[in-house]
C-alpha cells in the first residue's frame, strides 16, 4: 500500500482516500508508521511525540482513539493495543495483496504504467507523478523500488528518506546528498560530493548524474568556478551521447550561471541564453524551464534590470511550484539567496526570497534533521 504524507496539511492519502488529521495525530501516526510492527508504551510515545510538553497518559489514549476512527477506511492500517505494553501500528501488506485487482498480475499493464510514470518524470511533472502514485492501489500496480524512493525525494520528504527501512542506505544516498547540498556552506559540500564519487558509493547512473550534472552548481555555489569549467568540458563531451540528450538544458543553464558568476561578456551570455531557449521551445519541460527562468532572472539583475529580473525569478519559482518538485524549487531559492555576486541582490529581494527559502526548508524538515542527515552521510563515507 502506498501511503502519501502531506506534512503541511496534516493529511495522509492512499487508495484514493484522503484523511485529514490534527497536528499531534499526524505526528503520532507518522512515528508509529516509521516504526510499524513495534510496540511502544504510553511513556515512550509521550517522549517521542510530545517532547518538552507535559501531557498525561490519557492524552495518548485519546489520540489513539481518534486515530482509530479516522483510519477506518484504510483497513490495511491497524492500531493495536498490546496488553501490558501500549500500542502498535500494523500494516497488512499481505492482506492488501490478496485483494489486488487482476491488473496487478498483468505484466504488460505494469510496464505501461511504469512507463507513464517515467514519462511524467522526464517532463518534470511531479504533481502528475504524485497523482499516479497515490492511485496505484486503485489502478492495480506497484511502483518499482527506484520510484518508491523518488516520490519521497520529489516531495522533499527528508524524514521518510532517512527512515525508509525497506531500502538500504546505498539506494537512498543520492537523494540524501541532493538535499544535503541545500544546508549550510556550499564549500563544505564539495569535499563530500567528491569523496562519494571517489569511493563509488552510488549506482552507475546516479554516479554519472552527480559527476556530470550536480557537481557543476555545487562548484559554482562554492566559488570554485575553475572546477565548474573543467567539469563542463567533460560534461559537454559526454553530451555527444544521444542517451544524454535530456541533460542539455540543465548543463547549459549551469554554464550560464557559472558565466554570470565570473562576469562573462554579454555575447557569451546571449549565446547561452539563445541555446537554452531554443531547446526549451522543443522540450518545455517544467524543471528545466523553471530553473532557467531563475538563472535568467539573476542575469537581468546583473544587468541592472531590477523589475524584469524579479519578474523572471517569480515566474521561475512559480513554474517550479507547479512542477511539484520541492527540492528543485529549494535549490532555486538557495541559489538566489546565496548568489556569489551579492551586490546585485537588493536588501528587499534578499529579504523576500530568504523568507521563502526558510519557510520551504522548514516544511521539509531540513533545519531540524540536518545534524542527523550529516551524520548518515559521514557514516556512509566511513563505511568504505
Amino acid at each position: 500500500m502506498f501511503l502519501e504524507w502531506n506534512a503541511n496539511q496534516y493529511e495522509i492519502s492512499a487508495q484514493g482516500i484522503v484523511i485529514t488529521l490534527l497536528a499531534k495525530e499526524y505526528a503520532l501516526l507518522s512515528f508509529l508508521y516509521r516504526n510499524r510492527g513495534q510496540a511502544f508504551s504510553r511513556e515512550q510515545l509521550l517522549d517521542k511525540v510530545w517532547p518538552l510538553e507535559y501531557p498525561t497518559e490519557r492524552t495518548v489514549d485519546d489520540h489513539i482513539y481518534r486515530l482509530r476512527k479516522k483510519l477506518t477506511p484504510l483497513r490495511e492500517l491497524t492500531l493495536e493495543t498490546v496488553r501490558g505494553i501500549g500500542y502498535r501500528l500494523s500494516v497488512d501488506e499481505a492482506g492488501a495483496g490478496s485483494s489486488s485487482p487482476p491488473s496487478a498480475s498483468d505484466k504488460q499493464l505494469q510496464d505501461t504504467l511504469q512507463g507513464v510514470f517515467a514519462r511524467y518524470h522526464r517532463y518534470g511533472q511531479g504533481k502528475s507523478m504524485l497523482a499516479l502514485a497515490r492511485q496505484q492501489d486503485v489502478l492495480g500496480y506497484e511502483l518499482n523500488g527506484f520510484y518508491h524512493l523518488y516520490v519521497y525525494f520529489l516531495q522533499g520528504d527528508l524524514e521518510r528518506l532517512l527512515d525508509e527501512s525497506t531500502a538500504p542506505l546505498a539506494d537512498r544516498l543520492y537523494w540524501l546528498l541532493l538535499l544535503y547540498a541545500l544546508s549550510g556552506s556550499a564549500a563544505d559540500k564539495v569535499d563530500i560530493f567528491e569523496a562519494v564519487l571517489h569511493k563509488k558509493l552510488l549506482n552507475p547512473l546516479q554516479h554519472r548524474e552527480l559527476k556530470l550534472l550536480n557537481l557543476l552548481n555545487v562548484y559554482t555555489y562554492a566559488g570554485q568556478t575553475d572546477k565548474t569549467f573543467a567539469r563542463l568540458e567533460e560534461t559537454r563531451k559526454a553530451l555527444e551521447d544521444p542517451e544524454l540528450d535530456s541533460f542539455k538544458v540543465h548543463v547549459y543553464t549551469s554554464e550560464l550561471l557559472a558565466q554570470l558568476v565570473v562576469e562573462a561578456g554579454g555575447q557569451t551570455l546571449d549565446r547561452l541564453s539563445s541555446e537554452i531557449e531554443q531547446l526549451l521551445e522543443e522540450k518545455p519541460f517544467f524543471r528545466e524551464k523553471g530553473s532557467y527562468l531563475v538563472v535568467n532572472g539573476l542575469r537581468h539583475l546583473c544587468l541592472g534590470k531590477m523589475a524584469e529580473g524579479e519578474a523572471l525569478l517569480d515566474e521561475g519559482l512559480h513554474v517550479l511550484e507547479s512542477s511539484g518538485f520541492v527540492p528543485i524549487k529549494l535549490s532555486a531559492l538557495n541559489l538566489i539567496v546565496t548568489f556569489p555576486r551579492k551586490s546585485v541582490i537588493s536588501p528587499r529581494l534578499l529579504s523576500k526570497y530568504s523568507e521563502l527559502f526558510s519557510e520551504e526548508l522548514s516544511a521539509c524538515g531540513l533545519p531540524r534533521l540536518a545534524p542527523r542527515l550529516e551524520s548518515v552521510i559521514h557514516s556512509a563515507l566511513r563505511s568504505v
